[in-house]
């Protein structure tokens, strides 16, 4: 019996322990504690949860959970399924009903919270709850939201529930308990205030919408473009979006990240527009493009993480910000009227600002916080809305038109600065107001009076043509008055005024008044004498440049043939070395020893001398004060002596060495090419001696530059006995085939050499200088033979001819005197003699350039750009100089398999078209070139496949053979 029990007892010991093994087992598996039950009180309105919950993440599909003790005080445990097995986060709490009355309760789980939503990877919202368990009851029915999951708990009397909620996210930024009827009247309440704000900001955008198409000011797309940005950001904060879209719950993500980024964006542009910064600084445009493009890239990064490019956008709307304010303050210092309006309204963003990264991290976490920076967001966008009206309409109305034309012809002559000027005919009285009172210093109405009385204020040299022109305007009683004179003021200077007029005709048919303007251009003159000097001087030493220099040596030997008491001496300095100091201590360096240098030498030399800086390092001396020999070779040992002289650069001390050749005169028969040629000829020999000499020249020395100097020597007597060939290249009309001119070419068959190709003898005659009678030779054969042909073979069209033009004929004075020459002595039709020049010749002066070549034209030449395309091609350029024909470069005819050949064609031919030019073709190789140039519209062609150059005989054949067939086609 005893051991029966004994064996009992052993049985239901091991049965205990078994259980007691289970139970430590399973409180080692799962959350052993229970939770503790929140009383529900009746008379509260909304309880928070946030902080009494149990959060479980990455528990698994499945939890076990101990309840809250109920009123027995017992602990039991449940177990709960996910729904959806991806889930593995899990709340849990408890309440409590302490009442004797069921509770009816909405618990709440708002999708999006801006409050502690984070600055970097922020949580853009999410459906939280997946569903909710209950201990024990009913369980919990959601409710329609779209703005929360919301679910309707009911408690009995006296009950204790745990819910078990399964989490959609890890988070649950916000849990509360509400009472049923308080929750609807605050969404309710919330409602109507987000409508009163989305038709605020909806108004707005529209208006300034309409605002753009009225007044197309740059500034208004960007202040809408804000205001729409914030629309859409409220659309999407207040969940109005979700319903257009019809996007599903707490599924906003990437909308709410495009937003954020679009808002960012649109602040960027609106500034850049409204301040109008690329008025200022380049660096500014492109600041404001690099970070418009970085964001609009966020787009692309929200569709990857909406979470990642919300972060970025956040943090870039403070940046953009902050700097927003310092740029704002930097042109309000300026002075800039936009920059000091837009500052009150800027100081209000930089507190939304400061606001809402104080709310997403947290730092302030009411319920309010969220409408009101909604709210205020649209306050500030209505604040700039009114900035940019006040700006934008400060000057006068909207509508346009709104002036008479008499008003707009007053505002446009004060808005030029051009002074009134009155002459009364029948009363003569000159009225011009104060203005050139003023700048001359005089009294007022010292120049209201008769004409008479200018004149004794007129420059001498101006009087005669003032009272001339005056009385030549009632005489005709027609015309214009464009005249240029000079003023005196009060101290004695002259200013320089342009009077542009026209006479009044009154019903006499007699001049009763003459009005026009009279405009300061004192400024424009003293530039254009810079220029006329600019062009004949150096512009680093200021001293005369080669062309100058070699004008002054013929006048020297002019005056010497003359007198013959007068030897002129060209001496030539160059400095020893000096490309090694100069690119060992750099050009700045360089440029102080140039003008150091010309310095020392100009105060050895005197009055009657010219020095000119003739190339480079190298200068030339005109020395006429010296006659004799052994005082000229003196003199050229003082100025090495001077050269050799240590120059102080900074805290070093450079020493120059230089080589000084020099020529003679020894009769009437040199030219100034000859002594300057000789000197070079000595100085080269200095330089193979060492350096640091002078050497003279002696006939000697000419072997070594022989072969140079004779060609030289050959082509001036080629041109001076007018053996120097002359060829006519056919410039074919592509319409019918015709010739419609030619291309003067120079052509030199030596007696002893053979030909010699153009381009060995004419970098010969631009070095010597004989490039300036080579080209006179040149258009006086071209025009005399074109004249020939206009006589002998008259067309409808008369024929032309274009000549090369070199860059020292251009800047020669004589130009337009020795055209006008050959214009008037031939009788050649206007425009029919056609002077060609490159681009790079122009462009080597513009200033200079515009001015002889708009002389020329006014002359009657006919202007032809050369080698269009090689180099500074550009329509302004079309636009500034008075050109009429332009030659298309080979280089874009030949066929070389390029697609963009007859794009590039087809563009230069219908810009010359449109701009009123002849365009010209070069290189046409065969029919297939001609018949593409025809299609493509151009003109004129030359080339081989028309004809080779030839000599005027032959050329004259081909226009006999030309005429005779259209007469027998006719």
């Amino acid at each position: 019996m005893l051991k029966l029990k004994m064996h009992t007892l052993k049985g239901v010991g091991a049965q205990i322990l078994s259980v007691i093994w289970l139970l430590i087992a399973f409180a080692c598996a799962t959350p052993s504690h229970a939770v503790e039950p929140i009383p529900v009180p009746l008379d509260i309105e909304a309880l928070d949860l946030t902080n009494a919950i149990d959060l479980y993440t990455d528990a698994g599909s499945r939890l076990q959970v101990s309840t809250a003790p109920g009123p027995d005080g017992i602990v039991r445990r449940i177990e709960v399924p996910a729904r959806d097995e991806e889930n593995t986060d899990w709340a849990v709490f408890a309440l409590a009903n302490t009442s004797d009355e069921q509770i009816d309760r909405l618990l709440v789980a708002p999708f999006f919270q801006l409050v502690g939503s984070q600055l970097f990877w922020p949580d853009l919202g999410a459906s939280r709850i997946e569903a909710i368990t209950p201990s024990q009851g009913i369980a919990p029915q959601r409710q329609k939201s779209l703005e929360a999951d919301v679910f309707l708990i009911t408690l009995d009397p006296g009950a204790v529930v745990t819910f078990v909620v399964e989490l959609n996210t890890s988070e649950l930024p916000q849990l509360r308990l509400w009472e049923p009827d308080t929750y609807k009247e605050t969404v309710n309440a919330y409602t109507l205030y987000r409508g009163i704000i989305l038709g605020i900001s909806g108004l707005l955008a529209l208006f300034l919408t309409i605002l753009f198409v009225v007044k197309g000011t740059v500034m208004f797309p960007a202040t809408a473009a804000l205001a729409w940005a914030v629309l859409a950001y409220l659309c999407i904060d207040f969940g109005f979006w979700s319903l257009v879209l019809n996007v599903g719950q707490g599924e906003d993500q990437l909308y709410r990240a495009c937003a954020e980024v679009m808002l960012a964006a649109s602040l960027i542009i609106f500034l850049y527009a409204y301040l109008n910064l690329n008025r200022w600084n380049i660096h500014y445009s492109h600041l404001a493009l690099t970070t418009l493009i970085l964001l609009l890239g966020l787009l692309g990064v929200a569709v990857w993480d909406p979470s990642v490019a919300a972060g970025i956008a956040r943090l870039s709307l403070g940046l953009i910000t902050v700097l927003g304010l310092i740029t704002i303050l930097i042109l309000a210092v300026q002075g800039y009227d936009r920059a000091i309006m837009l500052i009150p309204t800027w100081f209000l963003l930089i507190a939304w600002v400061i606001g809402a990264a104080m709310t997403v991290t947290g730092s302030l976490s009411n319920d309010i916080v969220q409408p009101a920076l909604g709210g205020g967001l649209v306050l500030i966008v209505l604040l700039i809305g009114f900035t940019v009206m006040q700006h934008a309409f400060a000057g006068g109305a909207i509508a346009q038109g709104l002036i008479s034309d008499v008003e707009r012809r007053a505002l446009a002559l004060t808005g030029a600065g051009d002074i009134i000027w009155d002459w009364d005919v029948d009363r003569d009285r000159i009225y011009t107001g104060h203005e050139v009172e003023d700048l001359l210093n005089l009294k007022h109405g010292s120049l209201d009076g008769p004409a008479r009385d200018w004149l004794d204020i007129l420059h001498p040299q101006d009087r005669d043509r003032f009272r001339a022109t005056l009385d030549a305007v009632i005489d005709q009683r027609r015309g214009k008055i464009s005249q240029t004179f000079r003023l005196r003021s009060e101290d004695g200077h002259f200013r320089w005024f342009l009077l542009r007029a026209r006479p009044i005709i009154g019903s006499d048919a007699e001049v009763i008044r003459c009005v026009g303007t009279l405009l300061d251009v004192t400024e424009e003159r003293t530039a254009e004498e810079r220029l006329l000097h600019d062009a004949v001087h150096d512009n680093l030493t200021g001293l005369p440049n080669r062309e100058l220099f070699m004008d002054r040596l013929r006048s020297a030997l002019a005056q010497a043939k003359a007198d013959g008491s007068t030897k002129p001496t060209v001496l030539v300095i160059n400095l020893d070395r000096f490309k090694q100091v100069n690119d060992s201590i750099g050009l700045s360096a360089g440029d102080s020893i140039l003008l150091t240098v010309a310095r020392r030498l100009s105060r050895l030399i005197g009055v009657q001398d010219a020095l000119s800086r003739v190339n480079g390092d190298q200068y030339g001396l005109v020395l006429l004060s010296e006659q004799e020999p052994d005082k000229i070779v003196s003199l050229a040992d003082s100025l090495r002596k001077a050269v050799r002289a240590p120059i102080t650069f900074g805290d070093r001390e450079i020493f120059l060495t230089c080589s000084v050749g020099i020529a003679l005169y020894e009769g009437e028969k040199q030219t100034g090419e000859d002594l300057l040629a000789n000197s070079e000829i000595a100085l080269n020999h200095a330089k193979r001696l060492g350096g640091d000499r002078q050497e003279v020249f002696r006939p000697i020395l000419r072997p070594l530059g022989k072969n140079i100097v004779d060609l030289e020597s050959d082509l001036r007597d080629a041109i001076r006995k007018e053996t120097l060939g002359v060829v006519f290249q056919p410039i074919v009309r592509l319409e019918d085939q015709s010739i419609a001119g030619f291309e003067v070419l120079a052509r030199w068959t030596h007696p002893k050499r053979g030909k010699i190709t153009p381009t060995e003898f004419i970098p010969i005659a631009e070095q010597s200088g004989l490039i300036n009678e080579l080209g006179m030779y040149m258009l006086d054969k071209g025009a005399g033979q074109l004249a020939f042909w206009q006589k002998e073979l008259p067309s409808e069209q008369p024929l032309f001819a274009s000549v090369n033009l070199s860059s020292r004929q251009l800047l020669k004075h004589d130009l337009i005197n020795d055209v006008k020459a050959i214009l008037s002595r031939t009788s050649l039709a206007p425009g029919t003699l056609k002077l060609e020049l490159t681009e790079s010749l122009i462009m080597s002066n513009p200033e200079y350039s515009a001015k002889v070549l708009e002389r020329l034209r006014n002359l009657g030449a006919g202007l032809s750009l050369d080698d269009f395309g090689t180099g500074h091609s550009s329509l302004s350029y079309l636009q500034r100089f008075p050109f009429d024909t332009i030659k298309i470069d080979q280089s874009f005819v030949k066929s070389s398999g390029s697609s963009s050949r007859p794009v590039l064609l087809r563009t230069i031919v219908a810009m010359g078209r449109d701009l009123g030019m002849s365009v010209v073709a070069e290189g046409a190789e065969n029919e297939a070139d001609a018949l593409e140039l025809y299609q493509l519209g151009c003109e004129y062609a030359q080339g081989f496949f028309f004809g080779e150059p030839t000599s005027a005989d032959d050329a004259s054949k081909l226009l006999r053979k030309m005429a005779s067939e259209r007469e027998t086609a006719a």
